[in-house]
């Protein structure tokens, strides 16, 4: 295994221990199947349980420490009740039905869930073949995390900078005083 992979992947398993040891609660990851016929039979949009992950930004950390995962966040939404369609805006009615699919999914009322999410394999050619409209590129033989796709990856974070800095502040949020 090169020194890129090896350091890329105990990176993600500490990011995964501390959040756990911290109580840190995850989030659901899903599989969004959009409503569809089969025949005569209407069948309800859904989401298709995954697993769980912790949101790191742009980034998001499989619950597993002993089978690292990383992913690119997609979409996410939060499991409602679908109230009759309104006069409301295209785009929230989608949102709308969203929700409800990850309900439908049987996710409680109220469950953070991703969707969407694009997992990153943890192996040398994926890490070099990274599209450049990801948050994610190798340069000097690290894997780098921008802020936004298409921005230069000469100083952005680490990975392992990257995850050790939004895992801090999950597990230890600054506090306000007033």
């Amino acid at each position: 295994m090169s020194e890129l992979v090896t350091g890329v992947t105990e990176a993600v398993r500490e990011a995964a221990v501390k959040l756990r040891d911290a109580g840190v609660p995850p989030e659901a990851l899903a599989l969004f199947i959009p409503e569809r016929r089969k025949l005569l039979i209407r069948r309800k949009a859904t989401m298709q349980p995954l697993g769980e992950v912790w949101r790191l930004g742009t980034l998001l950390v499989g619950t597993d420490p002993s089978a690292p995962a990383l992913f690119v966040a997609g979409r996410a939404t939060r499991s409602a009740v679908r109230p009759y369609p309104g006069n409301q805006s295209v785009s929230r009615e989608e949102r709308r039905d969203i929700a409800a699919a990850s309900l439908h999914g049987g996710y409680p009322e109220g469950t953070a869930v991703n969707f969407d999410a694009l997992p990153v394999p943890l192996d040398e050619p994926s890490f070099t073949g990274l599209a450049p409209d990801l948050p994610l590129g190798v340069v000097g033989g690290e894997l780098r995390v921008r802020w936004r796709a298409g921005a230069p990856l000469d100083g952005a974070q680490t990975l392992a900078a990257y995850l050790a800095e939004r895992v801090e502040l999950l597990a230890h949020p600054p506090t306000q005083d007033m």
